[in-house]
Parts: C-alpha cells; structure tokens; sequence
C-alpha cells in the first residue's frame, strides 16, 4: 500500500463550488501526498468501474470522501459508489477483506452555519450525527474511522474564513 492519500471528491456542481474547489485546489498543490479522483467528472454517466474503482482502493491505506452535504447526507453519485464499490465478499462478509486495517476520514462542506448543526439548532443534528453512517460503515469493514473536517455557511464564508479552514484540511489530511 502507498504511502499517498486517496482523496475521492464527489461534489456535483464544482464550477460553483466555493469550498469544496478552494480545498481541491490546495490539494493539487501536494501530488506526492493526495491522489485526488474525482468520481462526477471520472462516472458522468453514473456507470462506475467497479473492478476499477475496487483496485484503486487497494492502493492507498488512507481514503477521505470529500464531498458538500447533500440533503443532509452524502451526494447521489458518492451513495452509488458505496453500493456499487463496498461489496459483500470484498469490503465485508467473511472473505471482505480489502478494506480492513485501512482509515476513512471524510472532509465535508455545508451551506448552513455551524449553530445550525446543533442538537438544539435548527436542524436539530450534528454534522458528528449526520456522519454516522460514514462512521459505522468503517467500522464495519474493518477499518479505522478518523473523523472529519468540514467547514459551514459555504454561501457567507469570508476569504480568510476559507483560506484557514483550507490550511487546517491539508493538515487534517496528513494527521489521518
């Protein structure tokens, strides 16, 4: 396995991005640390390679899912490439073993602020809630959950907002 990060982005919209392309532009920055493997500009067509996307999973003893929350969950096209990549028999049953030992770390963006992703805010859940399924799908392929790094209010975040959140994503990065 390398030592390289593999950092799957599956954001639908990246022309009118603003985190999500401010983060990827900083990571295109370290090619000898992140692989970065954009699954909505790789599958436009939604058909994933699984053999494909599977071995390219083998490779990298670290995988991050980048993605902005969708509906409070994951984007369409990084849901589909759990259900079509993380198959019984190889990410988990009892000869699913090309995941175990490996981590999963999640980088996410929102578009409401931080006070709303609280117990009592307005959307009565945390983004640590939101992330769960994240958390028990690592877990229950045997590898290390390493949390996340998200930053909120993609619509107000000022430019220096980004730009330190963006500097403590590459650092989060290279911790996990």
């Amino acid at each position: 396995m390398g030592q390289k990060k593999l950092v799957i982005l599956a954001h639908p919209d990246m022309q009118d991005s603003v985190i999500n392309k401010r983060w990827v532009e900083e990571i295109s920055k370290y090619p000898q640390e992140f692989t970065l493997h954009n699954i909505y500009e790789l599958y436009p067509d939604w058909k994933i390679d699984v053999e494909k996307e599977q071995h390219l999973l083998e490779q990298y003893d670290t995988i991050v899912f980048q993605y902005p929350m969708f509906w409070f969950n994951c984007t369409p096209l990084l849901k589909k490439y759990l259900d079509d990549v993380f198959l019984h028999g190889w990410a988990f049953g009892s000869n699913g073993t090309k995941l175990r030992g490996k981590k999963l770390a999640i980088a996410v963006s929102t578009g409401s602020s931080a006070s709303d992703y609280q117990l009592d805010g307005k959307n009565q859940v945390t983004i640590e809630g939101l992330l769960q399924p994240f958390k028990t799908t690592a877990l229950f392929c045997g590898m290390t959950y390493e949390g996340f790094h998200t930053l909120n209010d993609s619509h107000n975040v000022t430019a220096d907002e980004l730009e330190a959140n963006t500097k403590a994503y590459i650092s989060f990065l290279r911790k996990v």
